[in-house]
């Protein structure tokens, strides 16, 4: 069917209401004081209100943007904008700000989520998040690994302060701020202090969330370094898949020492349970960390009960500084640990990246023969 064609404007006579209601004594003159004329001050009219509103808008442009020189600094990034001036996630986030913390999880989580509804996460701190520090080494890793670019559209970056939330939301599109009340997580946090402790906890807290609401998830550290995309060689059994800081060659051999610093868990009711369970036994095992609880649990009748399916990562294709791959051509993280101290941990870990671009800029038939040349500052 042929489009209907446009209404044009009618056009009608003057009638003598008109020019009693809607005209002035002017439009009913002749040429020099008649219609003409008052459009023309009608004209006038208009331009002058156009400048009364344009004149205070243009000086407060001025008075709230920075110089065009400032823009095009480098390192400035579009994000140090004002959102009204540029930022188009700057009005999104005040439309949402008075959300609940569940409801701003939600809506990031299903931003940021795969088709399978897995998504990547990772935490930190404003120690972790400063310029030069681990964060920006993690997000290269993304930048010059294979087939990982990509998997940026599906990380979450969960800030445990508010100064690590706005360094996320500067550089990168997804970003949760997890608060803790009356904790102040954002200075660095020493391996197995009161600080460190009450960090990752909080954690497992947080991951049994994610679970509950549906979303399957990648856990991954910030000190680790992304090379290859994981999730192919994950198995397809498995329910809890960790990574180890020593491996046996078995899978599913419980003797295996697992690194809660990267997982793959599925969300169903199993993995739910398990990280009530490994929250709750904290209370039984004071002063001990996520790992080693985990440890402690993992033979436990009950975990057994549950029929969870656990899994561990062998260190060949998830490797670290405690136990590095063997093997770079099938490489796809590299941890920092074994390792305590933030300076050695980003030094190492720049290391790891130096290693990553001489083995990709190898000719084929030599890449068997590259190596890590780490640990260095870490051993």
């Amino acid at each position: 069917m042929a489009a209907p064609l446009p209404l044009l404007p009618v056009k009608r006579a003057a009638t003598d209401d008109d020019a009693g209601a809607g005209a002035s004594p002017d439009d009913q003159q002749g040429p020099g004081g008649g219609v003409a004329g008052a459009e023309a001050r009608r004209a006038v009219k208009a331009v002058l209100f156009l400048a009364a509103v344009a004149l205070p808008c243009l000086v407060l442009y001025h008075a709230v943007a920075p110089p065009a020189d400032v823009l095009l600094r480098p390192g400035v990034v579009a994000a140090t904008v004002p959102w009204w001036l540029g930022d188009p996630r700057g009005d999104v986030e005040l439309e949402h700000e008075q959300d609940s913390e569940d409801a701003r999880l939600e809506r990031v989580l299903r931003a940021a989520a795969m088709p399978n509804d897995t998504v990547i996460l990772t935490t930190l701190n404003s120690a972790w998040s400063e310029p030069g520090s681990v964060l920006d080494v993690f997000l290269e890793s993304f930048r010059t690994g294979e087939s990982t670019r990509a998997l940026l559209d599906h990380l979450v970056i969960v800030s445990l302060d508010t100064t690590a939330h706005a360094r996320c939301r500067r550089i990168h599109r997804h970003c949760f701020a997890l608060v803790t009340g009356g904790v102040d997580f954002s200075g660095q946090k020493n391996f197995m202090t009161d600080g460190y402790l009450k960090m990752m906890w909080r954690r497992i807290d947080f991951l049994r969330q994610v679970l509950e609401k549906g979303f399957s998830f990648v856990f991954t550290d910030t000190d680790i370094v992304w090379f290859r995309n994981p999730v192919p060689h994950f198995y397809p059994d498995g329910d809890f898949q960790i990574a180890c800081d020593h491996f046996t060659g078995d899978p599913d051999d419980l003797s295996n020492a697992p690194n809660g610093g990267f997982a793959y868990v599925r969300s169903n009711t199993e993995t739910i349970e398990l990280y009530r369970f490994w929250y709750a036994a904290r209370e039984r095992h004071p002063g001990l960390h996520d790992q080693d609880v985990l440890n402690a649990i993992k033979r436990d009748p009950y975990v057994a009960e549950l029929g969870v399916r656990i899994k561990f990562l062998s260190t060949d294709l998830f490797g670290g500084l405690c136990e590095p791959s063997r093997n770079m051509s099938r490489v796809c993280t590299m941890h920092a640990n074994c390792c305590i101290g933030l300076r050695r941990k980003i030094s190492d870990l720049n290391a790891m990246l130096q290693d990553w671009r001489r083995f990709v800029a190898l000719p084929r038939d030599e890449k068997h023969s590259a190596f890590w040349t780490v640990p260095r500052n870490c051993r």
